[in-house]
């Protein structure tokens, strides 16, 4: 791998290790140009596409960059192939927003919140699932459920000490949204303070090489992501369907006060579905982490995605939050057929725009009457 600037001036060249992972110390922020030298590509590997990036390094973080490459097997599939495994990669994607936006969705649902400090959850039990894997030598799936009580006991405090008590003195939404906003400043910066800037993988769970499943790859990381990303969410589904407090959650989200008048107690609602909320969102950034492994601010770079999840299926409720979010997964994912990889995010949000001017209650939501 060799990394240029713009200007063509060398950087820094360095081999790839076993598991095709590679690092190279760069001068400060900017803009650089990262090119793989195919002549020395083992036999029976090709590109499957370009063989150059051009990135853009922000001050105290590292900047992940992938080049694609194939067995050349399936090339004679042309773009359709191409389109079935990003299709696979958008599910997969879509899965892992809609874990992370359920409690995003609920939170607004119970509370009108607009919770911008969401995706350091997230963040909070990747790195939370990182350091009890890594340095602890526990492993992951131990670490895993570590992560996500962790979670829940962050969303528990967030409730009890902040959110409560400003519900109580009669704080607005639009100051309570600004507070929201300050506190994921905080904690982002927090978590940066103690992690650091550097991007880390999970010890023991490499992703492996893909296997070939006729039309897409896969590799044990992502199939396992699928698998727990379904699971977990019917899990959700049949709880607020079918159990007293999900029937409780749906009743709070529809209105409050006649949820309150018919012997719901709202606060312990609105608790459960906190402390819920951050166990999913921390669960979320684990999976999140085993494809784009940990990194400090990995929450904010999800969050705008999960608030077109949550809106484009429709405000405050949770199977449109799931539904919004698989959209815009496969669509993030699906763009890349005609815009660059690095731009793919914008894709989604120009989704979000265009289905709210046709169906501005997003797709499960329902027309509201005002006057």
């Amino acid at each position: 791998m060799t990394v240029t600037t713009p200007d063509g001036a060398r950087i820094g060249q360095v081999d790839t290790d076993a598991q095709g992972r590679w690092e190279v110390d760069l001068p400060g922020p900017g803009q650089y140009v990262v090119t793989l030298n195919s002549d020395d590509l083992p036999d029976g590997v090709v590109l499957a596409g370009e063989d150059s990036r051009t990135v853009t390094v922000e001050e105290g973080r590292r900047q992940a960059v992938v080049i694609g490459l194939s067995d050349g097997s399936r090339d004679g599939g042309g773009g359709s192939v191409r389109a079935v495994q990003l299709l696979v990669d958008g599910i997969r994607f879509g899965l892992l927003i809609a874990m992370c936006a359920v409690g995003l969705s609920l939170i607004f649902g119970t509370t009108g919140l607009t919770n911008f400090a969401h995706g350091e959850l997230v963040t909070i039990g990747a790195v939370v699932a990182w350091y009890i894997n890594v340095d602890g030598g526990v492993p992951l799936v131990p670490a895993a459920l570590i992560a996500m009580l962790v979670g829940a006991a962050v969303g528990a405090l967030n409730e009890l000490v902040l959110w409560r008590p400003l519900r109580r003195r009669g704080t607005g939404l639009i100051a309570a949204l600004v507070v929201s906003i300050g506190l994921s400043l905080l904690l982002r910066y927090l978590i940066q303070l103690f992690y650091g800037g550097r991007s880390n993988p999970y010890q023991g769970v490499g992703g492996g090489r893909a296997v070939d499943y006729g039309l897409f790859r896969l590799t044990n990381a992502d199939l396992t992501s699928i698998v727990v990303s379904v699971v977990v969410l019917v899990l959700v589904a049949v709880m607020l369907q079918r159990t007293k407090i999900g029937k409780a959650m749906r009743a709070v989200a529809d209105n409050r006060d006649l949820a309150a008048s018919s012997g719901i107690d709202v606060n312990r609602v609105i608790l459960v579905v906190w402390m819920m909320g951050g166990a999913l969102a921390a669960l979320g950034g684990v999976l999140l982490g085993l494809s784009d492994q940990v990194q400090w601010d990995m929450g904010f770079r999800l969050l705008l995605l999960m608030f077109a999840g949550v809106t484009l299926g429709g405000l405050g409720t949770a199977y449109g939050a799931l539904v919004g979010s698989l959209v815009v997964g496969v669509f993030v994912q699906m763009s890349t057929l005609v815009i660059p990889n690095d731009v793919k995010y914008v894709g989604g949000l120009l989704l979000l725009i265009v289905i709210l001017i046709i169906r501005p209650q997003g797709i499960l939501g329902s027309r509201v009457r005002v006057g």
